[in-house]
């Protein structure tokens, strides 16, 4: 399991925003992005469930790390969190839709051009 790295860092310089977060927002943001993955992977059974909090702690980390401050890093969280919305009228069959449990997908989520 990843490690859990959900507190905040030490000031840097006296300045840096991760001091002065409030120290269950993390959490709380892991548990959206877990509910929102969850949501959108539709993956099952507790090997499922288990990768996606790690993937979501994972990702959780990325956006904490790259944030300038608090508000970016809300607003990071947000916009990769809000479901997909259809914007065709026409729906694409389920065979012919990516394997989004893929390890690949995965690697793609958290990767840098996510950001």
């Amino acid at each position: 399991m990843a490690s859990n790295n959900l507190t905040p860092a030490a000031p840097v310089d006296g300045g840096d925003w991760r001091a002065t977060l409030n120290a269950d927002l993390r959490p709380r943001n892991v548990e959206k992005i877990f509910e929102a993955l969850k949501r959108d992977l539709q993956i099952s059974g507790p090997d499922g469930v288990q990768e996606l909090k790690i993937i979501a702690e994972l990702f959780e980390e990325k956006m904490y790390a790259a944030a300038t401050s608090e508000s970016d890093y809300l607003h990071k969280i947000s916009l990769k969190t809000l479901p997909v919305k259809q914007t065709s009228p026409f729906s694409v069959p389920s065979s012919l839709l990516p394997d989004w449990s893929s390890r690949y997908y995965r690697a793609e989520l958290l990767s840098d051009s996510m950001l």
